[in-house]
């Protein structure tokens, strides 16, 4: 893989995100790989653990605004919206929840719009104090849709979901855990997440799949959540306001023009 790395602990696979030049920022390639990782290791009986974590002491500064931006990805983002079931961008966060085996995520550094998602989706987060967070997306005037309206149910208040959503407010590891992002802060997430993913390793594997199917139960129904986020991704993607995002960026005088939906 290219923007990945798999490497095995006793039965914990640390599933590594390695474009540190980039701040591990998601490409379309990392999503696919990300997506085909998780396939990989869904196959595997002996796991009994997985740990997310990024390189360079940094965990994914969101997605790769290179890629989004590309022409040559538009008709790959419009089949991805379009189609009935999960998109590229919902599966490369969700798979690691369908996963048989717990998933850590393990936060330093940077953990902004699609790492936010794909960190939220594990089963339970380390982060250190000062790891930066994000729900970006409104800056660059589209909506969070990697799977956030299923795997922020029951973890985040509505009402401070709505408010980091709506101003792509940076804040802190302390206030990730006060608002349920993380669980728990750290010096070092990734070697807590490793002692953790031990720690759990010692009961029946099959009674942590059981448990952690039981607990996914409190997410409720995933389509129509998921159905929404794609119908409103497309609806931005082809109004005029999410190129003035993108412009706004770089010159903070441009307006928006009225709102174009009801």
């Amino acid at each position: 893989m290219n923007t990945l790395s798999i490497e095995r602990r006793g039965g914990t696979a640390i599933v590594q995100l390695t474009r540190p030049d980039k701040k591990n920022a998601m490409s379309f390639e990392m999503m696919r790989e990300l997506v085909q990782a998780a396939r990989q290791l869904k196959q595997d009986r002996s796991l009994r653990a997985v740990v997310l974590q990024g390189s360079g002491h940094t965990f994914c500064a969101g997605i790769d605004l290179a890629d989004l931006k590309n022409p040559a990805n538009r008709q790959t983002v419009l089949w991805e919206l379009a189609k009935p079931c999960r998109s590229l961008f919902q599966n490369a966060a969700l798979a690691w929840r369908d996963l048989p085996v717990p998933v850590i995520a393990a936060v330093e550094g940077h953990c902004l719009g699609a790492g936010l998602q794909l960190a939220l989706a594990a089963d339970y987060c380390i982060a250190t104090p000062e790891s930066h967070w994000a729900i970006r997306e409104a800056h660059w005037g589209i909506v969070p849709d990697m799977g956030i309206s299923v795997s922020a149910r029951g973890r985040i208040r509505s009402d401070i979901l709505a408010d980091l959503t709506y101003s792509a407010r940076l804040f802190d590891g302390q206030t990730a855990i006060a608002h349920g992002f993380a669980a728990r802060l750290d010096a070092a997430p990734p070697n807590a997440a490793l002692a953790l993913a031990e720690e759990w390793a010692e009961h029946s594997p099959d009674a942590l799949l059981g448990s952690k199917r039981i607990v996914n139960t409190l997410y409720g129904c995933e389509w129509l959540p998921l159905m929404r986020e794609k119908i409103w991704q497309l609806k931005l993607l082809a109004g005029k306001n999410q190129p003035l995002a993108v412009r706004k960026d770089s010159k903070p005088e441009t307006e928006f023009k009225p709102r174009q939906y009801r």
